[in-house]
């Protein structure tokens, strides 16, 4: 959690990728506290800050998204308490915005991807986001057959006995409807309901609710649909999944189809062409918030034309037309009552402030990251002042705290009246807490500016580092190995016991080969473990002697190289064997296998030195031959895209497009299974050259690279 308080701006790349494993494996786990046992732990307005920072942190590090990551999936997995509905089509959820400046950013990213001018001409409607359970119900030749939730995006819980409960819900539809009609939108409980179920269960002597959300999500998973229908639920109605025929071509024209139809839908839904006007509606919106009589927590911006929707496509799980702008954060005082030094996986020394307990947005704060020793003295990663001269941080003080995106909040400044006397400016350490090697901030050789994270320089030999390894390694988006989570990680790790010992990866495959020589110390036998855990354990791991290629590079927990790197770098090479001879011949940082890797798509100079860096060390070799003594690591899986003619091809734009966006073409070029590369080189199959190509056109002629013009590469693709 070391990474947990610094903004999103201020993340180093290694700071990030920490970060992100850590929201992944929280917010999987509110997602199944609340989605299977419907238990939340945090208010939902803390969960949807989860998932907006890492969001965030995935925007500014594309290269670091992680298999597991919140942003490959939606919701949670359905729990096994209804039958499952597999979605027709998959329910996505939103980016975030978080202030005006992010808006602007979204509206010009809108023409950018559609190479036309910011002039105004594309409308957007927007609409307040409500906060409460997402919802998709299916209509069959006018009749309701069935209702599902999100779930995780792609199959849902079948709650139709209890949908249809809601009086607001039609059961039918009116004549000329289309055949198939999947309307969805969001289940929520008012307030006013809300406090009358709270002041009944008062009444009754039993526990009340936190809050309407939790407890409309609740009230629609119920067994007995009676309880559902005692709740008083409503629905608005917002977009739509699967349609044998669309009533209109705009999405406000499909939202006035289903208030036609007899849906709920929202008054405050308008229809907006300018920046300005969009963020007035959303200053309106906000004023209203405290007087409506349901939940809201932002403004939902769509693009309204639905031909434009097609053309902008989507992420791998949310749409790039429509965007969610969140109301502002909330703020708090505490004091700083310690810092405390953490070392990271690969050294990084990361502060971290020990704060007097405070409740901030309903959730109780302990401790927030100080990201650094330049964060400390309140500067940022440019040098600039993030604070007032003298606002350095120090044991003592009292500080601001501020929620945004983080489930911890982000130490915004010091109030320096209240510093106590004597209070002494913050050293931070030279050596490693932990090893006691030297820790340094590395130079960029080329700009000459010092790294702003501090580094053990230690390696396997600080054993914070190696512990660190061991848990990437078995983490959900490495090998995913069920029974190996940190406090098991700690305990083999830390132990003396050459029968149960793990201080590398190959030990975790070497364990039940250990145990079952040693006659004296038996797993089962100790206290946490047992016989049944102790063989599900061993299970677990025999379960992963094959692994995805992507997710053997990716656990071997190479600096820079995320999930998505990792990805990138298998369906590049196809096979363990491939990539390891290439990176090995790499190392000279010239010539063809140099070459090629800066050519993958994702792939730049620090990321590529990076990894031949890792396979330039003996200790890394060594390990990894261990390693593949007890795995078998599996060829990348061939383009899903087969039956298409540019599948499993490598293709590279260059010059001044005309026909289509940089964006759009690689998009659609990866859609249909081609990989999209930085730079040509002898394994590039097409180069598509628009206007003013220069070098990369150069080179293609060069190496004999068919070269196709725009008109070349629409006619290949099919337009």
């Amino acid at each position: 959690m070391a990474e947990s308080m610094i903004a999103v701006e201020d993340l180093t790349e290694e700071q990030a990728r920490a970060e992100l494993e850590r929201l992944a494996r929280e917010i999987a786990r509110h997602d199944t506290l609340y989605h299977g046992k419907d238990r939340p732990e945090i208010s939902d307005a803390d969960y949807d800050a989860l998932k907006q920072r890492n969001d965030a942190i995935e925007a500014r590090f594309p290269g670091l998204i992680r298999a597991d990551s919140p942003s490959q999936r939606v919701g949670a997995a359905p729990s096994g308490t209804f039958a499952q509905v597999v979605h027709a089509r998959p329910m996505l959820s939103l980016d975030n915005t978080f202030s005006d400046e992010d808006v602007a950013d979204f509206v010009a990213s809108v023409y950018r991807f559609l190479g036309l001018m910011p002039d105004n001409s594309i409308a957007f409607t927007a609409e307040p986001k409500i906060d409460g359970l997402s919802m998709s119900i299916r209509y069959e030749n006018g009749r309701l057959v069935s209702a599902a939730t999100r779930g995780d995006g792609t199959t849902g819980e079948n709650v139709t006995a209890n949908i249809l409960t809601i009086k607001e819900i039609p059961r039918t539809l009116p004549a000329g409807a289309p055949a198939v009609v999947e309307v969805r939108g969001e289940v929520y409980m008012s307030k006013s309901a809300f406090m009358a179920l709270n002041a009944q269960m008062e009444a009754e002597g039993k526990p009340t609710y936190v809050n309407p959300r939790n407890t409309a999500s609740g009230s629609l998973r119920q067994l007995d649909p009676k309880v559902t229908a005692s709740r008083n639920l409503k629905f608005f109605a917002y977009a739509w999944g699967e349609m044998s025929e669309m009533p209109a071509d705009t999405q406000m024209g499909m939202v006035e189809a289903f208030r036609d139809w007899g849906f709920p839908v929202n008054p405050l839904m308008k229809r907006l062409t300018s920046t300005a006007d969009v963020l007035d509606h959303y200053r309106e919106i906000g004023l209203m918030r405290a007087d409506l009589d349901y939940d809201i927590d932002g403004v939902v911006y769509k693009v309204d034309r639905l031909d434009l929707q097609e053309r902008l496509g989507f992420r791998s799980r949310s749409p790039r037309w429509a965007t969610a702008h969140k109301f502002p954060a909330e703020q708090a005082f505490t004091t700083v009552e310690a810092i405390d030094i953490q070392v990271g996986r690969t050294g990084a020394l990361t502060p971290v402030a020990r704060l007097e307990p405070i409740t901030v947005g309903g959730v109780v704060v302990t401790n927030a990251t100080l990201h650094n020793a330049d964060y400390i003295e309140g500067i940022g990663n440019s040098g600039e002042r993030i604070r007032p001269e003298g606002h350095d941080i120090r044991v003592g003080d009292t500080v601001i705290l501020q929620r945004a995106g983080d489930v911890i909040p982000q130490v915004l400044d010091v109030v320096l009246e209240k510093r106590p006397e004597g209070a002494e400016k913050y050293v931070f350490p030279t050596k490693c807490p932990v090893c006691g090697s030297h820790a340094v901030r590395e130079k960029n050789e080329k700009t000459g500016k010092l790294d702003s994270v501090t580094r053990c320089t230690g390696g396997f030999v600080c054993s914070a580092q190696a512990k660190e390894h061991i848990k990437h390694f078995v983490s959900r988006n490495a090998f995913d190995i069920e029974g190996l989570g940190t406090k098991q990680v700690d305990f083999f790790f830390d132990s003396e016991d050459e029968a149960i010992r793990i201080r590398t990866a190959p030990d975790i495959f070497t364990l039940k080969r250990r145990q079952e020589a040693s006659p004296f110390t038996k797993l089962e036998n100790i206290e946490g473990f047992g016989r049944v855990s102790v063989r599900k354990l061993f299970d677990a791991i025999d379960a992963r002697r094959e692994i995805a290629l992507n997710r053997l590079i990716f656990a071997l927990g190479i600096r820079h190289v995320g999930e998505t790197t990792a990805k990138l770098l298998a369906r590049s090479y196809g096979s363990y064997q491939a990539f390891a001879e290439a990176m090995k011949a790499a190392g000279p940082l010239h010539g063809e296998a140099w070459n090629d890797l800066n050519a993958v798509e994702g792939i730049g100079e620090v990321v590529a030195t990076s990894i031949v860096e890792f396979f330039k060390e003996p200790r890394n070799l060594a390990v990894v031959e261990k390693l593949l003594e007890e795995v078998t690591p599996l060829d990348a899986e061939v383009p899903a895209a087969t039956g298409s003619p540019v599948a499993g091809k490598t293709v590279v734009f260059t010059g001044s497009l005309e026909k289509f966006t940089r964006d759009e073409a690689k998009a659609r070029a990866e859609s249909l299974g081609a990989k999209v590369a930085g730079s040509v080189s002898k394994k590039t199959d097409y180069v598509v050259a628009g206007a003013d190509a220069g070098s990369k056109l150069a080179k293609a002629q060069e190496l004999g690279v068919t070269v196709l013009s725009e008109d070349d590469w629409l006619a290949l693709i099919g337009g």
